[in-house]
């Protein structure tokens, strides 16, 4: 089964002392949830950030990718996070 537009994404605080992994194929849609606290943990610890994604198409791919995101350690993230955003600012700044 093939998806358009489907992303892996990394929501963090402030701080970046916590970080959520999500999947989801309208990416502008669940940022808004994130940032207007409709999600229980993302309110709780304040991840209004998003400091990384990735886009990919297939649905099969886009799953396997979160679970071994969720399942790295935080030091992993972290690198992966500051290869493309070394200042972890929020990337939806740009869009805007």
């Amino acid at each position: 089964m093939k998806l358009t537009n489907a992303f892996v994404y990394i929501m963090s605080n402030k701080r970046a002392s916590t970080f959520y992994v999500g999947v989801i194929n309208d990416l502008e849609s669940r940022l808004r949830q994130h940032k207007n606290n409709e999600s229980e943990f993302t309110s709780r610890y304040n991840l209004h950030s998003l400091v990384y994604f990735e886009i990919i198409s297939d649905i099969e791919t886009v799953i396997r990718r979160e679970k071994q995101l969720k399942n790295w350690k935080r030091d992993w993230k972290i690198k992966l996070i500051q290869g493309d955003n070394p200042d972890f600012k929020d990337l939806v700044a740009d869009w805007e």
